[in-house]
């Protein structure tokens, strides 16, 4: 649609701005049971004009609804009274969460209406696969995977609203600060259902230094000093925290996990239903993000072969939701990235390049690092590849079933392998910070499953004779790689497996009895 390419074609700054700001002007209500949509609109408008609205489902129906005007929201809350503490009493924060409930239910002559609900999360892989083999090529079949698992707009506006309030708390402390997602939220390669990482921001460093250059003083704030940055970040997300904790409607189950390499606070969020990691700014993830949300933007084919690599990697238990010696979903498209930077010619261009066509707008440098890149799509040229999806999901997997890891890494600066600086299994160079691998993580039997079932794949799909499996009824193409292998012939397996050491082939087997079990249930429940 027109719509699409529009917003497709904003800067990421400017996307963030945007959404940030419609934030801003939401609230999120909990509905009556028997919900009549007109009335509770009719109502609503009496405060201001409604911009945009939606109803989830999420333990009841919730209506998130967007004013025209912010101070609509004022208006509101006026008109909203503080619960009855009859048995609980209550914090009494006035946030932007309220409950309605119908005066007299009973008498209510207009009748509830039906509302459409917007999914809040994605079908299960089962359910998807019966969906895929319906379609007419691979391609269509990657297309369909991306439209059923992509953020939708529904979704990524309640992200945005959870950042929104989370900020309503932050600016009690610190009237200025920001709090914006990052990372899955908004690189374009979030999934339904996946976590709200969100960074909380004191700077708005472009407004100040024009002002402070005037007058005949050096002026600056009296603030407590502290002896390092990393003190400082975790004082204030233990305050913030336990504020969220203690205050916060809805925020349940907080974990202060101050003493990891990145400190942060971990939160359910019930309103929105999501689960949040709040932590203070760091520009190299915001680069990352916006790295790729540049690369998701470039070329439709990227997005769709993201999603199809991840979900094909989450069901043979090659990524798994909980933190180990796993490919992690960051580590797997990056490697997408790479494939695709090396195609003749190339899909995507590579960090180098598109560092060329930074303008001094661009300039970052961050801790030492260099981190520019254009951030204005239409100054980076279109590819000329044509190379359909059902070629690229093959050779993606024959390039890496016989990728030479041993010697080999993977840098996005360059496009191309570059020797491995150190000898861990997997090395993916930090695309910013250059002396980091982004999979150090990952130890040598997970490495060689991955290598495994991409070899196994890439042999299902060259092997494939779509028009008999179509007329069998067999899942074929892109399905085909979404049941666990090894089920209906686990001798072929085994053949193509030759040259494996035996222990890894072991460790293998065993994780593939785990995966066979676990997969499906990982698959629908992440």
């Amino acid at each position: 649609t027109d719509a699409e390419v529009n917003t497709r074609k904003k800067t990421f700054a400017e996307v963030q701005t945007e959404r940030s700001e419609q934030a801003e002007r939401t609230v999120l209500i909990k509905c009556p049971p028997k919900l009549n949509e007109k009335k509770l609109l009719q109502y609503l408008s009496s405060h201001g004009n409604i911009k945009s609205h939606f109803f989830f489902e999420n333990r009841g129906i919730h209506a998130l609804i967007e004013f025209s005007e912010k101070n609509s929201i004022a208006s509101l809350q006026d008109a909203i009274g503080i619960p009855s503490a009859a048995q609980h009493h209550v914090v009494p924060f006035k946030s932007r969460l309220f409950t309605f409930t119908l005066k007299n239910p009973v008498s209510q002559a207009d009748k509830e209406t039906p509302v459409h609900l917007s999914p809040q999360s994605h079908i299960p892989v089962k359910e998807l696969t019966e969906k895929l083999c319906q379609a007419d090529s691979i391609s269509s079949q990657m297309y369909i995977l991306l439209n059923e698992y992509q953020l939708t707009e529904e979704n990524i506006k309640l992200r945005f609203l959870a950042c929104s309030l989370v900020r309503d708390f932050t600016r009690a402390y610190f009237p200025d600060s920001t709090v914006k997602p990052f990372g899955s939220s908004v690189n374009t390669f979030g999934k339904l259902g996946c976590d709200v990482d969100m960074f909380l921001d004191f700077h708005d460093t472009q407004k100040h230094a024009t002002k402070m250059k005037k007058g005949p003083f050096e002026m600056e704030y009296q603030m407590k000093r502290l002896p390092s940055e990393r003190l400082a970040t975790q004082k204030i997300l233990s305050v913030i925290g336990d504020c969220l904790d203690n205050f916060g409607p809805g925020c349940v189950s907080v974990q202060k996990i101050l003493n990891a390499r990145c400190p942060l606070v971990k939160f359910s969020h019930q309103p929105t239903g999501f689960q949040c990691d709040l932590s203070v700014s760091n520009s190299i993830a915001i680069r990352s993000s916006e790295l790729l949300y540049i690369y998701g933007c470039l070329d439709s084919r990227v997005r769709a072969l993201v999603f199809s690599v991840r979900c094909w990697a989450r069901v043979h238990g090659l990524t798994n939701s909980v933190p180990g010696t796993w490919i992690t979903n960051f580590s797997l498209t990056m490697m997408v990235m790479f494939f695709l930077q090396k195609r003749s010619p190339p899909i995507i261009p590579t960090l180098d390049q598109l560092k060329e066509l930074a303008d001094e707008k661009d300039k970052h440098i961050i801790g030492g690092y260099d981190c520019s890149f254009v951030s204005d799509l239409s100054k980076i040229k279109p590819t000329k590849n044509t190379e359909t999806l059902d070629v690229l999901l093959g050779d993606f997997f024959e390039y890496f079933g016989n990728f030479d890891f041993r010697k080999n890494s993977i840098n996005l600066r360059k496009g191309k392998e570059v020797n491995k600086p150190e000898s861990t299994p997997l090395y993916i160079w930090n695309p910013f910070e250059q002396d980091l691998n982004i999979s150090k993580n990952v130890n040598q039997p997970q490495l060689e499953k991955f290598v495994a079932m991409a070899r196994e794949s890439a042999w299902i799909l060259q092997k494939e004779d779509k028009t008999q499996q179509m007329t069998n009824k067999e899942p074929w193409g892109l399905a085909a790689l979404l049941v666990p292998f090894g089920k209906s012939n686990p001798s072929k397996m085994k053949n193509r497996m030759k040259g494996l050491g035996s222990e890894t082939i072991r460790s293998l087997l065993d994780s593939l009895r785990l995966t066979n079990a676990n997969s499906l249930q990982k698959a629908v429940g992440k």
